[in-house]
This record gives C-alpha cells, structure tokens and sequence, in this order.
C-alpha cells in the first residue's frame, strides 16, 4: 500500500509543478514588466524625456524656491493652490507655463501697445508645445542643457533691490528696499514672459522664437535681453532712492 501510494503522490506533485514552456513565458513576461516599468521610471525623471533634471542653482537665495523636482510633463492642475508658499512646490517649468499663460499687456511697451485678448489665458497645452519648442531651439543653439539655461536666465533677471512707496506724515516718498528671493523669482518670470510676449507681437518671429531668443540673452546676461533691462533699471531705481 505505501509502495502504491509514494508513485501517485510523486505524480501529482510533478503535474503541478509548471512546465519548462510555461515558465519559460512566465519569466519572459516578468522580464518584460521590469524593463517597461524601468523605462517608465528614467522617462518620468526627464523634462520632455528628453532633458535632465541635474541642474545647478549658482545664486543660494533662489535654491529654495528654484523647484527642480522630476517631472517628464509639469502640471500640478491647481492643488493646493491656496496653502502658504504653494508656489515654492511648484516646479519651476510649470511656473514658467503658468506665466506665459497670460493676455495682452494693455500698456504701452517698447514703443507699442501689446493686446492680444488673452489668447493664451487657460491654454496649458498650447504653452507646453511652445516651451518644447523652445527649449530644442536653446539646446540646439547653445548645446547646453535648456533647464540649466532657464535657471540662469531666473538668476541673472531677478534684482535685488526694488522701491516702495512710504508715508511720513503727508510727505510720501521712495524708499530703496531688499527684494525676498521668493519676489525675485515672481519678478524673473513675468519679465521673461513680457519679453515673449513683445517679442512675438507683429512680428516674423514665433513665440517659441521668442521665448528661446530671450533664454539665450537674459542667460549670458545680455544688455538686448528684456529682462536684464528690466533688472537694471529697477537697481537703478533703488540706487537712485537711497
């Protein structure tokens, strides 16, 4: 009886143990979810999957609130959009979306009056296209990685002083003051997107033309930059103050 029962018992075992053929497909499949779910994780860490998040931030003041955080396509959707300094976890490719997403000046600038009836008011994806655009034209004009470019146009268009209207008695006068490096940054990016807009305004050149002529200049601390101008004559404002 023992005999008869170590043969049936050793045949059930071997009938459920797995063929060589079945798991030969059960590992190529596993095989095939790792390398995908590895592809998925290097893509998710690059802007576009195509540019790197390793970046340096020169300027101490600014590394707080320069967000550089992986993300292939910035887009936070609003949350948190109320929570105190929401905007230092931000990335600061979506902060930059955002700025761009804006309509016409209404002012006169450059010797111009800038109205474009919000034609990019609430177009994320539109703006997105235009910055992927934008940033080939850097890396293939510069050779250089276009987030590092756009962190040191930020550096180089935020100023660090600024006026502020003051009250002694009825006398009312400007007051030179040091500008928070959170204001800093607020101020490089509307700068940098005034220049874009203007300079695609009327004009031959492309919004993403625009916006790449303008990275290009404000980094390399140009005078022709919009920006840098912008920087300047604030600083001079505050000199002039003191």
């Amino acid at each position: 009886m023992g005999d008869e029962q170590q043969p049936q018992a050793a045949d059930e075992q071997a009938a459920a143990q797995p063929r060589p053929a079945q798991r030969r497909k059960k590992a190529a499949a596993q095989s095939n979810e790792a390398q995908k779910k590895d592809i998925f994780i290097s893509e998710s860490t690059m802007l576009f999957n195509k540019y790197s998040y390793d970046v340096e931030v020169y300027d101490p003041s600014m590394k707080n609130y320069i967000n550089l955080k992986p993300i292939a396509y910035p887009n936070s959707y609003g949350r948190k959009s109320q929570s105190t300094f929401h905007k230092a976890n931000l990335n600061i490719i979506e902060r930059l979306e955002n700025a761009l997403m804006r309509g016409g000046t209404g002012g006169k600038i450059g010797g111009k009056v800038i109205r474009t009836k919000g034609r990019l008011q609430g177009k994320k994806i539109k703006v997105t296209r235009s910055i992927m655009e934008a940033f080939e034209m850097v890396s293939r004009q510069t050779g250089r990685n276009p987030i590092q470019v756009l962190v040191m146009a930020l550096e180089n268009s935020a100023p660090i002083e600024d006026t502020t209207r003051v009250r002694y008695g009825g006398i009312i006068s400007n007051v030179a003051v040091d500008v928070s490096a959170s204001r800093r940054l607020d101020i490089a990016l509307r700068n940098i997107a005034m220049a874009t807009v203007t300079g695609a305004f009327r004009n031959k050149r492309t919004f993403a033309q625009a916006l790449a002529n303008e990275l290009i200049l404000a980094s390399k601390n140009d005078i022709n930059s919009y920006a840098i101008k912008r920087k300047n004559e604030t600083e001079r404002m505050a000199r002039s103050a003191k």
